[in-house]
Parts: C-alpha cells; structure tokens; sequence
C-alpha cells in the first residue's frame, strides 16, 4: 500500500507539519476523509451521460508508445482547445475505427471531460476555489501566486479503461523552473482492479547525497529541502508543433538532461483509497495507473496548480494548455 497520511487534514485543510515533510519526502499524499464526493460524483454522471454527441469529432484519449518507444498523444484542434471548454474525450476501445461508431453506450464511452471545469461549471468552480483548498496550497507554501489549470473528471470506464503508463505531470503542464502540483479527488473507491494510482515515492528527488551534473534546464528551486536530495527537473514536456497554429498538432520536447527517474515495477506503491480522499501530486514524481479490469468506474475528479509569478516560474506559449486570448489562468486566491 501507499503513503497514506496517519490522518486526514483538519476539517479546515490547514496540513499538519508531519503531513508537509511526508508530501516533501515521498512527492505525494493520500488525504482520506477529506470531502464528501456524493454530489460531485452525481454532477460527473450527469455531465457524462447528457451531453449531446451532434458535432462531436469522438476525439480519442490516448497516451502510448509505438514499436520505437515513441509517444503518442491526442492533440487535435478539440483538445487543443478544451482549455477554458469543456470537451469529452473517448476511450480509445469505445469507437469503432473504421465506422466512427460507438461500440458501448455513450455513458460508458468517455474517458475524461475537461479542461475547464474550475472555469465555466458553478458546482466544480466552487470546490476547486474553496476556503479548504486555499489552505491545503497555503499549507504547502510552494507558491506564491498559485494558479489553477486543467480541470477534468476522468472515469477509468469498466473493463475499457485504459492503462496511464508512469509520467510526471510536469510534463504536460511546464514550468521553469517547474512547479505544477497535482490535486486529484477520488470520487469512488480506487482499487487495484479498477485501476488506482500507483507511485514511485521519492522519485521526484535525486537520492540523497547524489551530486548531479547541472542541467541545463532548470530545476524546481527547493533549496529547504535539499537534505531530501536535490529536485528533478524533466526529460522531455508536451508541447504544440506550432503556437499559434492547433491544426498542427502536439509533439513531444526532448531536453538534454536524464532528470527523471526510471520507472521500478518492485519499488512502487500502490495508492488504493476510498471515495473522499484527495491525494497531493508533486509535479516531478512518476506514477501511472494500470486499465480498469473491473465492472466498476473510478471516477476522479482532478486540477492542477502551477507558479504564476513570472519572477519565479515562466509558463511559455509551447505549452499545449493555453488560456484563452488575452485571458490569464485563474488565480487560487482571486
């Protein structure tokens, strides 16, 4: 089993002191009995199952490794521009290739919607900014202007839903130096068999008392917790062909330096938990989740912060997740 907390944060959020230097030291952290998921996970089936498929381009999620190890990704001009949408997103066994043709109900097809769920849906508006969430970031003290992006509900569907090989999320939402935290709300029961998070504790950090060569891409400033080891940076982040143009696609970046951690099947643990946990996600530590084999959803809803002083963090217009023109991610505290 995982790191989960000795006990869940106060009714407040506020972290306890032990709380802080267990998410420091492992990169992530099972808060249970944070919330209550009834109403959320009620919204998220409504969502799920109403909204009309008139138009829809079924637009896959997938995330793979061809013959060669390379990556693949969804970065059509649909999902290019879900940032401040809300779009829908297949799983890839749901649609028929060749037809475009559903081949499970509509319900039962989708593997996340998002990215802009904190921005235009009053109910996940309202929790994702709440007084409780402000004191988790504030507990925290990573950032100073904390920002919120990337809202989704993603609902690991019943025996389709597909496997997350390991990544870091500062991958897909880039920094530098980085800085995206994770915060991921269980809105069922995440299992072994319908595919819950699994972590490779600490491997957002080069081991203790390793000196690593300077990379030329920078590293999260962390200087307070170098007794841990130094932080990692990435290997590579997810970005757009082109800018300003969403028709040309996503690709991925390679940096020059091996920052990340290799992936260690026997080192890593398995983070079951029970609907109402939210668990912490450091930017920088690996974790995947394996496919659903079960006949049970795991719904999840999911946003992530990121540094939004310039001073400190730049956010650059490579980055597949973009705000809208002239528009700025929301702050947490507004």
């Amino acid at each position: 089993m995982g790191s989960e907390s000795t006990s869940a944060s106060g009714t407040d959020g506020v972290l306890s002191a032990h709380q802080i230097a267990q998410f420091h030291r492992d990169g992530y952290l099972l808060l249970p009995s944070f919330f209550d998921p009834t109403a959320l996970l009620e919204h998220s089936k409504h969502l799920i199952s109403t909204f009309p498929l008139e138009n829809h381009p079924l637009t896959a999620f997938t995330t793979s490794s061809d013959a060669e190890g390379e990556e693949a990704h969804v970065g059509d001009r649909y999902f290019l521009e879900s940032g401040s949408r809300i779009h829908y997103f297949f799983e890839e066994n749901a649609v028929d290739p060749t037809t475009k043709q559903l081949l499970v109900p509509k319900s039962n097809a989708i593997n996340k919607c998002g990215h802009g769920l904190h921005i235009l849906d009053p109910l996940f508006k309202e929790f994702s900014f709440s007084t409780k969430l402000q004191n988790v970031a504030n507990s925290l003290d990573i950032h100073k202007d904390p920002r919120v992006l990337q809202s989704m509900i993603i609902c690991k569907q019943p025996s389709i839903g597909g496997a997350v090989p390991s990544h870091n999320d500062s991958t897909f939402l880039y920094t530098d130096p980085p800085s995206a935290i994770g915060f991921w709300f269980a809105l069922e029961d995440c299992t072994v068999e319908n595919g819950c998070l699994s972590f490779l504790a600490g491997s957002h950090r080069w081991p203790k008392g390793s000196n690593p060569k300077e990379a030329k891409s920078s590293r999260p400033k962390d200087a307070h917790n170098e007794p841990l080891g130094v932080a990692r940076g990435v290997n590579k982040r997810f970005v757009r062909r082109e800018p300003r143009n969403p028709d040309a696609g996503t690709t991925f970046h390679h940096l020059e330096q091996e920052e990340e951690a290799e992936w260690d099947e026997q080192k890593a643990e398995i983070a079951e938990c029970k609907a109402g946990t939210l668990v912490l996600i450091h930017g920088s530590v690996l974790h995947k989740s394996e496919k659903n084999t079960s006949n049970k959803s795991r719904f999840i809803y999911t946003f992530h912060m990121i540094e939004g002083d310039p001073s400190r963090a730049e956010y650059d217009e490579r980055n597949w997740l973009q705000p809208e023109a002239g528009q700025e991610f929301p702050k947490l505290f507004g």
